[in-house]
């Protein structure tokens, strides 16, 4: 034993390298039959495994250029760390973006800009934009609710992000007057700090469950009674990742504490299937909105990816004839992206957002629908420009996710279906949250909205308007190609947007309906 410990140690260091180089060789060349690199090119073949698997990250810090990468690119990226932080966003020596390309934006501005007088409430604060409709006013629902802002957090469970993510998310829209979709995970007790909350359910009925997966409407009167920071119900049909698809929670990734959220068992797996099983087609769908908002008092409106118009001209008939239906419609885009979904279905399947809100909004107004919705768009729009842009095309609010998530500190390291996520927003691994300081992330979400808010209204008001509803479709041009073929979006989409009728700010800052913090207690 002495001979053999004498010669091991006097192999020197590049000795044991050397040694253990031939035993991976060894192992690649006749034990390993998966790689046929590694197997051909045994030791180095592995470099190229390596590479591959940090390849994201070189191309993100080292290869892409500020202009080049998706689903955000590192301009878009930057500017909304700096917003969150309260750093200067602004650039220098001119835009670097090649505005001759096919869909740029261009706003056009007006002569005069408007003029806000001393008493205006922009004058008191520069980021105050509610939303110029009221959610169920027209159904005349118990409890209607005008958003305080027009930008808002989209639908994202709790269990798709984690606790701390959530709990930064429901305190920042607190602090900015905003609310929070809660995803179709149901309502966690990381909703509830303080925030306005839409809840939000899919076929799943996740929270508001039978034993047997149905609906449950007890339970949702229930929920809405215990929790009256509830102003709204959101009915998901489709979302934009995955439009058509349902979807399977491994049992794996049920803790308790989301088994008690969710309504499910521990450690089971659990089955959305790509239908609602409390309906089966566009009448009672209309049937099954009406019942909730008869039983919880609350505006209920339907969340869809748009594909094919069929059904949703039948929607429109049916509200048409009977006065009845959703008080709100958010129109997802197909570029949308926090669920995890096949690549074949997330770039493929349903249109992308102005493609599928000009068709939906197009028919509505055909049809004299378009005063009652409050229509929220939600697809890559949380930057100012494209929300003129939204609002021209007649959007009322706009929905964030990853532009949320980046708020917080989402560093679109893409890697949210494996657990991984290195910035603790989007796992459930008590490790990587614990980098999340909800405090400081809910701060940022806040200044996020703020400063997005802000540059808004000073678009708004370089246009030679008040508030974004105003803008029409002849105030934003897209390219097609040169200015020659460049083309307002009424031309480009083929329609008008409907007038939102609008008095003026201070009239919406009064409005007993309004949320967030400005809210008054309803009649």
């Amino acid at each position: 034993m002495d001979t053999v410990l004498n010669i091991l140690s006097s192999i020197p260091w590049w000795g044991w390298v050397l040694i253990v180089l031939f035993i991976i060789a060894i192992r690649d060349i006749f034990l390993q039959k998966q790689h046929t690199i590694s197997h051909n090119f045994p030791v180095v073949g592995h470099l190229r495994y390596m590479l591959e698997k940090i390849g994201p990250e070189l191309r993100q810090y080292l290869v892409a250029n500020n202009r080049e990468e998706l689903p955000f690119n590192r301009i878009e990226r930057g500017w909304i760390y700096a917003s969150a932080k309260k750093e200067n966003n602004y650039e220098g020596f001119g835009t670097d973006r090649d505005i001759y390309a096919h869909q740029h934006i261009f706003i056009n501005n007006a002569m005069i800009p408007y003029k806000i007088e001393e008493d205006h409430p922009n004058t008191l604060d520069k980021s105050f934009i509610p939303c110029a409709k009221v959610m169920g006013a027209y159904n005349k629902r118990k409890r209607p609710y005008r958003p305080a802002s027009i930008i808002n957090v989209s639908a994202m469970s709790f269990g798709s992000l984690s606790a701390k993510a959530i709990e930064s998310l429901n305190k920042g829209v607190k602090k900015a007057n905003a609310y929070h979709n809660t995803g179709e995970g149901g309502l966690s007790p990381y909703h509830s700090y303080g925030g306005d909350v839409v809840f939000h359910f899919g076929t799943g009925y996740f929270g508001v469950r039978n034993d047997d997966g149905s609906f449950s409407m007890e339970k949702l009167v229930k929920l809405v009674q215990a929790n009256p920071f509830i102003r709204a119900v959101e009915i998901k049909l489709s979302q934009g990742a995955k439009p058509g698809k349902g979807g399977v929670l491994p049992g794996s990734k049920i803790t308790k504490e989301i088994a008690n959220i969710r309504g499910v068992k521990v450690g089971k797996d659990v089955l959305s299937p790509p239908n609602h099983s409390a309906f089966s087609n566009v009448t009672e769908m209309v049937d099954f909105i009406e019942a909730i908002a008869d039983a919880t008092g609350l505006p209920v409106g339907i969340k869809a990816a748009i594909g094919k118009l069929e059904q949703w001209e039948e929607l429109a008939n049916i509200m048409k004839t009977t006065n009845k239906g959703p008080d709100f419609i958010t129109v997802d885009g197909g570029e949308g992206g926090t669920g995890a979904a096949p690549p074949s279905f997330a770039d493929h399947v349903s249109l992308p957002w102005v493609y599928g809100f000009s068709d939906l909004y197009k028919l509505f107004k055909n049809k004299d629908l378009t005063e009652r919705i409050v229509f929220i768009g939600s697809g890559k729009l949380g930057f100012p420009a494209k929300a003129a842009m939204a609002f021209a095309m007649g959007a009322d609010c706009i929905n964030v996710a990853r532009e949320a998530m980046m708020s917080i500190g989402c560093i679109q390291a893409q890697i949210c279906h494996t657990n991984r996520c290195p910035s603790g927003v989007a796992t459930q691994s008590k490790w990587l949250q614990n980098g999340i300081d909800p405090t400081l992330k809910s701060e940022r979400l806040a200044q996020y909205f703020k400063t997005f808010r802000k540059e808004l209204t000073e678009i708004t008001h370089s246009a030679g308007y008040e508030h974004p509803c105003q803008f029409k479709m002849r105030d934003i041009e897209i390219n097609v190609d040169d200015h020659n073929l460049s083309k307002e979006l009424a031309r480009t989409y083929m329609y008008n947007k409907t007038p939102v009728p609008f008095t003026s700010m201070k009239d919406l800052k009064e409005c007993v309906y309004l949320g967030g913090d400005y809210n008054k207690p309803n009649p």
